[in-house]
């Protein structure tokens, strides 16, 4: 490998420690998805196979199930080189269609001989393995997520600092809301189904409104960075990659402030909301999880106690998301971090594009 080709793997594996694999050119699903997550469909697909096993049958039903398996699987192995124009038996050097087809069809043949119905289960949970592996690989998320991480300490000061400067009314609203006996008599009743759903549905209105917003960011940082880095437009797909690199960093966010507010809560509901309260409130004294005395100061932890706290912490979540990417001083913020980062790497990503026109690709 020569100098040029080392500098241009340094760059790709920056892209992808950045969070945006999209903008390696030639990008492709074969060669930077599906070779990197072989390994675990691999794992999948044995286990799959393993599942044609039965505790209920004889020791050589269960034999002749691992034989019919096995021989199905070298038989496709056989058809997928032959294909390819392989030796019969050659490992794969790429995951491309047959490879995939292979995958999704013969664990769903198998369980559906040993098993009826099953295969058609075991197939359609491939596609979807199928479908997320690309996402989860396409787009570098671990990486983003392992991004975001790193930089969530510093973010997190910022984001509670304009949280109490920005949009003081929150905390005070929050707390009418925790001493406020409908919301007791709402929350503090519920299922733990029923308040995940609660959860789930503010947690999906929180993620629409970002996914809304964020286009318009995106444009903005592809503006104001590009023009200075000296690089071409970004493609769609690597818009949707710069986007959710925003979302997550935000999301994670909002997940620590709105724990923190439950954690908040908690605590000040342990102190506060005793066992008479809450019977005047709810009509029974409520299920104690931990009862103590700190420093003469009588503690009580209950059930009731997190489902209400949770509650509010996911409303709190849910105006906080919306309230820091309306903010003008938040966004500044927010964006100023994120926009350095994009900044180094899309000078990088011009660095990189002139060094593929030096010659010929990789």
């Amino acid at each position: 490998m020569d100098e040029r080709e080392r500098q241009l793997e340094e760059y790709e594996r920056g892209f992808r420690r950045a969070g945006l694999p999209l903008l390696i050119e030639e990008f492709s699903a074969r060669e930077d998805v599906y070779n990197r997550a072989a390994p675990l469909l691999l794992f999948v697909l044995v286990l799959e196979l393993i599942a044609a096993l039965d505790v209920d049958w004889p020791l050589l039903a269960n034999v002749g199930a691992v034989a019919s398996a096995l021989g199905l699987t070298l038989a496709a192995v056989v058809l997928v080189n032959r294909a390819r124009g392989r030796r019969p038996f050659a490992a794969p050097d790429s995951v491309g269609p047959w490879e995939l087809a292979a995958f999704v069809i013969l664990p769903a043949v198998v369980q559906g001989i040993f098993h009826g119905g099953w295969g058609l289960g075991v197939l359609a949970f491939n596609l979807v393995l199928l479908g997320v592996v690309a996402f989860a690989w396409g787009f570098g998320l671990g990486a983003i997520v392992v991004w975001a991480a790193r930089r969530l300490t510093g973010q997190l000061a910022q984001s509670l600092l304009l949280l109490a400067r920005a949009v003081p009314l929150l905390l005070i609203f929050a707390l009418v809301l925790f001493v406020n006996t409908e919301m007791w008599q709402v929350f503090s009743g519920r299922s733990d189904a029923t308040l995940i759903a609660v959860g789930l549905l503010l947690a999906v209105v929180a993620t629409g409104f970002l996914v809304a917003r964020l286009p318009k960011e995106v444009e903005a940082l592809e503006r104001d960075i590009l023009t200075g880095a000296g690089s071409p437009p970004l493609t769609r797909g690597q818009r949707a990659n710069v986007g959710l690199v925003l979302l997550i960093s935000h999301g994670l966010q909002i997940a620590v402030v709105t724990c923190a507010i439950g954690a908040f809560f908690v605590t000040f509901g342990m102190i506060v909301i005793d066992a008479e309260v809450m019977e005047s409130w709810t009509g029974s004294a409520g299920e104690t999880i931990v009862a103590l005395t700190v420093l003469d100061v009588p503690l009580r932890l209950t059930f009731e106690l997190l489902r209400v706290a949770g509650a509010i912490a996911a409303v709190s979540g849910l105006y906080y998301a919306i309230a820091v990417l309306t903010d003008g001083a938040y966004r500044e913020e927010f964006l100023d971090e994120i926009t350095a980062q994009m900044r180094a790497t899309f000078a990088a990503r011009a660095a990189y594009l002139a060094l593929r026109g030096s010659g010929p690709a990789p």
